[in-house]
């Protein structure tokens, strides 16, 4: 039965401002959800349970970016087919274990564990947030809406990283500082669960429209091959999105061992892992916007090039005041990435497989967490913590050299 004029969902931030608004908080607990890990985990692993290799130590990071990958890619799939508040919900009934496991493990395994429930959590809740809010603001301000879901989500990350680094330093590693995971649960799955409401109606909506995207009909497998390798477009910012979360996966698990290293404190240390998120999550309501005006492909790759130098200056420093210039480098080469690539996701694919092709995407961008952890931990096991740093700068910087030689605009303008 054909949708009426007076029945059809209107696209546009403006058109559905409550909703959009009520996901962006909703993803703001989201982030916070992760953010009591980034100061004190590995701190945490070598002060109470004596795990003391690099590479053991970032093997919650792994298990984490293993996890959140296929649950994004599961997200996308199920969304599509199903709606996308029951996955939401879902992510966050799946988050109910992980501050307990944090505060009462009695065994680094067992955070390993709280890190698949927190991996798989992200990936459902996460992706689903970005979906939804691709679906709401329809095509022309996509950009916008993307930087507003991450300054949401990054913003809640920084301050969730410095509050638990603060409480630490107070109180003590455990249980205190995952106190605040309890209250970002309640909170996330409430609005989830009883204030959401479905998107399905505005994908329909926007299929039928002449701004709807490449390929009106493609297959699962036709959608990975498309994403991962086939079509240039959506292949280069896949791989920008796997480099970008394999450098946050260093700045996440070594950056603290670095900052530890140069005799800084936790309290310190809690407030340089807020930084970068921080930059990151507040920078991104300028880039978002400015990608829907000025273009996606070279912010993508200037934000790659930027990142690579922020991550050098950070490996060359041993003061507090170096480490917060490198972070701020870092978070505005971020920010100038991160929202863009999804918006570019959104500008290529087909609105009926679109939630599908942002799966693959995070599937392999949140690989990057997986690779990371495993480069830098062997890299710093064998060479040092500063060798790691700057082999991952060179990995950035190269990625942003394939965006400008295989990425062409995708920005569709009116």
């Amino acid at each position: 039965m054909l949708m009426t004029a007076r029945e059809a969902p209107k696209l546009g931030l403006g058109a559905n401002l409550p909703q959009f608004s009520l996901l962006v908080l909703v993803n703001a607990f989201v982030g916070g959800m992760v953010g009591i890990e980034r100061s004190i985990l590995p701190t945490l692993a070598e002060v109470e349970f004596d795990v003391a290799g690099r590479t053991a130590i970032l093997s919650f990071i792994a298990v984490f970016g293993v996890t959140k990958a296929l649950s994004n890619y599961l997200a996308g799939r199920l969304g599509d087919r199903w709606g996308r508040k029951p996955v939401l919900v879902a992510g966050w009934l799946i988050a109910a274990p992980v501050p307990f496991l944090l505060m009462w493990a009695p065994t680094w395994n067992w955070i390993i564990v709280a890190n698949v429930f927190l991996g798989i959590s992200q990936g459902l809740t996460w992706s689903t947030a970005v979906i939804m809010k691709i679906d709401l603001a329809g095509p022309r301000n996509r950009g916008l809406a993307m930087g507003l879901n991450e300054f949401a989500g990054y913003f809640a990350v920084a301050v969730a990283a410095w509050a638990t680094g603060y409480i630490a330093a107070t109180y003590g590693l455990r249980p205190q500082p995952f106190y605040l995971g309890v209250a970002f649960l309640a909170a996330g799955l409430f609005l989830s669960l009883f204030l959401v409401r479905e998107t399905h109606a505005h994908v329909r909506h926007e299929a039928v429209s002449p701004e709807g995207g490449m390929h009106a009909a493609l297959g699962e497998r036709e959608v990975f091959a498309v994403t991962t390798w086939q079509d240039s477009n959506l292949s280069s910012a896949t791989q920008a999105g796997l480099i970008n979360n394999l450098n946050d996966g260093l700045a996440w698990g070594l950056f603290p061992l670095v900052f530890a290293a140069a005799g800084l404190s936790l309290s310190e240390i809690g407030l340089l892992a807020s930084i970068y998120p921080g930059v990151w999550g507040v920078s991104q309501l300028i880039t978002g916007g400015l990608s829907d005006r000025l273009g996606r492909k070279w912010l993508i790759a200037g934000g790659m090039w930027l990142q690579a130098v922020g991550i050098a200056v950070t490996g060359m420093t041993s003061s507090f005041g170096g480490f917060a210039s490198g972070a701020v480098l870092l978070g505005l080469g971020t920010a100038m990435v991160y929202p863009t690539l999804l918006a570019a996701i959104g500008d290529v694919a087909h609105p009926t497989w679109r939630g599908s092709a942002v799966g693959v995407y995070r599937l392999w961008r949140d690989m990057g967490y997986a690779f990371g952890a495993i480069i830098a931990g062997i890299v710093a096991d064998s060479f040092g913590l500063t060798a790691a740093v700057y082999v991952v700068a060179a990995l950035t910087f190269l990625s942003g050299l394939v965006v400008a030689g295989r990425m062409s605009e995708t920005l569709r303008r009116p």
